[in-house]
């Protein structure tokens, strides 16, 4: 379904990108952009070799500065090159681009592993005084951490050399995945002919409501996958191969250690939070049980689960989408309200549905306009209008943090997460409190439902997936069999053996699995869930001025770890039960609401 800008619409759902850089991937001034951010980087090169670390704070600061700088350079250029990519999966040239960015990437990573070297070469002393300096005392969290990790790894020289390496090695892996995805196409039937869809439109007609139609796409979407599974297999084997090795030459013999720092998590709190989840996420059986009889099935497929049975009377216009969410927002926060209207109205959006988008949604910062850019696809049901208001989420925590030092805008995966799943419970909380009809209510009660689903079943089988890879491809790389056991083994238990078809597959249909920048990219989804459950069930109690709160907390979201972070603000230990039984409460609260409503509706009939 395309997404058509009628006469009298007042928001176009295709991005602006042309406000950074005009031409799209031919544009000469990205192209001259991208040569003089090549030129810096490789004068701060040269400028950091002879670097002498026994210089004045104040000349630190001017290195420090320069890096910032050069990082938000670098921000902007990958930014606009994963828009242009996934906007048409067939543009070349942004493919190209991103290899280019991935490349000068590289060499800002060579930049700070320079610095590293003289980072280590500065007495605990020393680096105290310096970090007490003006312009340092307010980044001494980042720089700090940064020094901490530099003693956890190989010499900077070596570890210069890897991250070169793994340009045209573990990255280039990631690359050939998102071209091999994007170049399959997934035959389905469709008014009597074949069509041929990519795969972000064969994902779209998963969430058709006939489940036949569902059943018949799900069987072509294994298919397709299945006829790519051993190039994909090979480019996940080498990726964690080229990982492995990585991380013995560090020392490192636990491959959570890089995740668990990048989100800054202990893994007391990461084991309590799975913990909690896996005592309480039994209650969803009881949902699986009244859809399965609905559907008159006596065991839901995987193409079944994430599909709901209620839908509102009408489908939802864009420009209806984006009034809503605005009108919700400003229920909670007018700080939030009005970034939504300007990103609906300057067009930070693409959400036209058209062939050759790659799937999935995103929001991406460009740090030096200080705007953002969100990419779905819209087709006017609850679930997009959810989408919508987790990706606006994003980018109004994007918005807070763009006040601060670049190197203070570095918040991991896990708390990125938590302000877009806080913001999308503040737009269905409210599409439920004001629905016009019990179908409509019962439609994004349903939505919550499958959110639980989905971060305390899906996320957490991709999780139990990867931890087992990760540990059998320590003896040698996994065939396509191994792979697809692996991944049946992980759905069962993680949804308590109670889905009648799984998807064995689902390691080469799940591009997360491939992301190069973020190992381990499933536990921060649950992580950022839970944690905004809890921190929803406190705006609860305290109204409109939790508001305030919640915008300092966010704030605070680059400069301490996870577990300070919650005991400043909310006084909660991270590490204990408690915090995550109260969050499950939370989140699991409209499970027994949607039941009982949903049975009622159905004594009426």
């Amino acid at each position: 379904m395309d997404v058509v800008v009628a006469v009298g619409s007042r928001y176009n759902p295709t991005w602006d990108l042309d406000v950074f850089f005009p031409g799209g991937s031919r544009s000469p001034e990205f192209a001259t952009f991208l040569t003089a951010l090549a030129a810096d980087l490789e004068r701060l090169q040269e400028e950091l070799r002879r670097f002498d670390p026994a210089s004045p704070a104040e000349r630190w600061a001017t290195v420090v500065d320069a890096l910032q700088d050069a990082g938000a350079r670098l921000g902007q250029a990958g930014a606009f090159t994963v828009c242009l990519a996934s906007q048409d999966t067939t543009d070349e040239q942004a493919r190209l681009l991103i290899t280019r960015v991935g490349e000068l990437r590289a060499a800002y990573a060579n930049l700070w592993t320079e610095l590293d070297r003289h980072l280590l070469a500065v007495t605990d002393e020393a680096w105290r005084t310096l970090l007490a300096h003006p312009r340092l005392e307010p980044l001494a969290f980042p720089l700090d951490e940064r020094r901490r990790r530099a003693r956890e790894r190989m010499t900077p020289e070596l570890e210069s050399l890897a991250s070169a390496l793994a340009v045209d090695g573990y990255h280039a892996w990631g690359d050939l995945y998102e071209l091999v995805a994007g170049r399959i196409r997934v035959p389905v039937e469709e008014g009597g002919r074949t069509v041929e869809l990519s795969v972000g439109q064969a994902a779209n007609r998963l969430e058709d409501p006939d489940r036949a139609v569902r059943a018949a796409v799900f069987d072509r979407w294994e298919e397709a996958w299945a006829a790519e599974a051993e190039v994909i297999a090979a480019a996940l084997n080498h990726l964690a191969g080229f990982r492995w090795q990585w991380y013995r030459r560090r020392g490192w013999e636990d491959v959570l250690k890089e995740p668990l720092d990048e989100n800054r998590i202990q893994r007391t709190t990461l084991e309590a939070m799975w913990d909690a989840v896996a005592r309480r996420r039994g209650a969803l059986l009881e949902y699986f049980r009244w859809k399965a009889a609905r559907l008159g099935v006596e065991r839901l497929a995987w193409f079944d689960v994430d599909v709901p049975v209620f839908h509102a009377r009408a489908r939802v216009t864009y420009d209806e989408a984006a009034d809503f969410v605005i009108e919700q927002f400003g229920r909670f926060s007018e700080d939030l309200a009005a970034l939504a209207r300007r990103a609906f109205t300057e067009r930070w959006i693409e959400a036209e549905d058209r062939p050759n988008k790659r799937a999935g949604g995103f929001c991406t910062g460009f740090p030096l306009s200080r705007q953002s850019r969100i990419f779905m696809t819209f087709g006017g049901t609850a679930s997009n209008v959810g989408t919508l208001a987790h990706e606006l989420g994003h980018a109004y925590h994007q918005w807070l943090m763009d006040q601060l030092p670049v190197l203070l805008r570095d918040y991991p995966m896990c708390l990125a997460e938590t302000a877009s799943t806080f913001a999308e419970r503040v737009v269905t909380d409210a599409a439920i409190q004001h629905a016009p009809d019990d179908p409509t209510r019962l439609a994004f009660l349903e939505q919550q439902v499958l959110d639980c689903v989905s971060f305390c079943m899906n996320i957490h089988a991709r999780f139990l997936f990867e931890t087992a890879f990760y540990q059998a491809r320590r003896q040698g790389p996994l065939s396509v069999a191994d792979l697809n056991r692996l991944m049946e083994d992980a759905q069962r238990r993680a949804y308590h053996d109670s889905l009648g078809r799984y998807h064995p597959y689902f390691w080469a249909s799940k591009l997360h699995f491939y992301a190069t920048d973020a190992p381990f990219y499933n536990f921060p989804y649950t992580f950022g869930f839970l944690f905004s459950s809890g921190l929803y069930g406190r705006a609860q109690e305290e109204g409109r001025s939790f508001a305030r709160r919640y915008a300092a907390l966010l704030q605070d979201t680059g400069r301490m770890p996870v577990e300070e972070l919650a005991r400043k603000h909310l006084g909660a230990d991270l590490t204990k039960p408690a915090f995550w039984e109260e969050a499950l409460d939370m989140a699991l609260a409209p499970l027994d609401r949607f039941l009982r409503l949903a049975r009622r509706g159905e004594e009426g009939r």
